[in-house]
């Protein structure tokens, strides 16, 4: 028990280190946005500058630019719908339910953003329930928001997350999670353990998830690069993540495949060698390689190497339907394993023994 709260928190305060620069963006931006619209743009509530920094810098992971769009004309469309049905209807329930209706008709109308027809209903209920005849007009709320967003992405400029730490936290779970099916998977056909094998499966068919946050960290890293030149100079490191992302993301699939075909293999005969569990096992330490250089911030070359020389004995043999479809999926995550160092195609393929290669004697 104490050793499972102990990762927990653990796992906590990882999570804390990565989000710290959001928050601090967040806190140190809504405090200058609101300044500067009350200060220097002389509006009394303009609730709409915090609220586009929060927005804007955002906790989470993804497309911030297109945020920032979203948001102001979002808020300035819920602002005129709400502006112009309220001077006629007054406010109240009904009112509301009518101005929301309208605002998110419009904004869905308009664009298929999920923030931009929230930002329009947001901002329209404000408008009729919060501060009807507020001397405020629709262009001071724009400019509240866009006041917000610049300030949002100012923050994320000068107060900027490691886009690498945030690529190599990511992709770290990937690799992890390849590493770890192909290494369940050599264990079960070790042991000849059909229920190992069940469980190498499930966790496989967990890895999903793993794939897409590791792409949305890409996306974020990106962008931070981007808007920072602080960190323009780790273009290059950012690179190789991008270059690793899709093969490695191919890679799982196959891997899924693979766990599935050892679970069927372990109920034929003759059952898969254990020179197979060796080949398995190679290539999952080849994934912790690769995550270790790339983290390390170089070139993956002992990863490369490491997978040559696994590729080279990855015949196709005749050793039952399943063991031979494990040996075909294990060839492609080799290939995809490659690609992910940065090998080209046609290289990574021709690494691989030709299919109609005659067998080791």
């Amino acid at each position: 028990m104490g050793t499972k709260l102990g990762d927990h928190m653990r796992e906590r305060l990882r999570t804390f280190g990565l989000t710290a620069p959001s928050i601090a963006q967040s806190a140190v931006g809504s405090a200058v946005a609101w300044m500067i619209a009350t200060q220097f743009l002389g509006h009394t509530r303009p609730f709409f500058a915090p609220i586009a920094v929060l927005i804007s810098v955002g906790i989470g992971l993804g497309q911030r630019l297109r945020r920032v769009a979203e948001l102001v004309v979002g808020v300035s469309l819920g602002v005129g719908v709400g502006d112009l049905l309220v001077a006629w209807i007054g406010s109240g329930p009904w009112q509301i339910a009518l101005v929301v209706a309208l605002a998110m008709a419009t904004a869905v109308l308009l664009d298929s953003g999920a923030l931009f027809a929230a930002q329009a209903a947001s901002s329209a209920v404000l408008v009729a329930a919060v501060v009807p005849g507020d001397d405020m007009g629709g262009f001071d709320r724009m400019l509240d928001a866009l006041t917000g967003g610049v300030v949002g992405l100012a923050a994320v400029a000068l107060m900027p997350a490691s886009p690498l730490t945030i690529a190599a936290k990511h992709a770290s779970g990937v690799l992890d999670a390849l590493s770890t099916a192909l290494e369940q998977a050599a264990v079960a056909i070790e042991k000849r353990d059909a229920d190992l094998a069940a469980e190498a499966l499930e966790e496989a068919r967990g890895t999903q998830a793993a794939v897409e946050e590791f792409e949305q960290a890409l996306q974020t890293s990106k962008e931070i690069i981007m808007i920072s030149p602080m960190h323009w100079h780790r273009r290059a490191r950012l690179a190789r993540y991008e270059t690793a992302a899709e093969p490695v993301d191919h890679a799982l699939r196959n891997a899924r495949v693979l766990a599935r075909r050892t679970l069927a293999a372990l109920g034929e005969y003759p059952p898969p060698p254990p020179a197979l569990a060796d080949s398995l096992r190679e290539v999952s330490e080849a994934a912790l390689l690769l995550q270790l250089e790339l983290g390390a911030g170089r070139e993956p070359v002992l990863a490369r190497q490491a997978l040559l020389a696994v590729a080279t004995r990855q015949r196709p043999e005749r050793l039952g339907f399943s063991a031979d479809v494990i040996v075909a999926q294990l060839r492609s995550i080799v290939v995809d394993l490659l690609r992910a160092t940065g090998t080209g195609e046609e290289e990574s393929t021709a690494a691989l023994p030709p299919v109609n290669a005659p067998p080791r004697p």
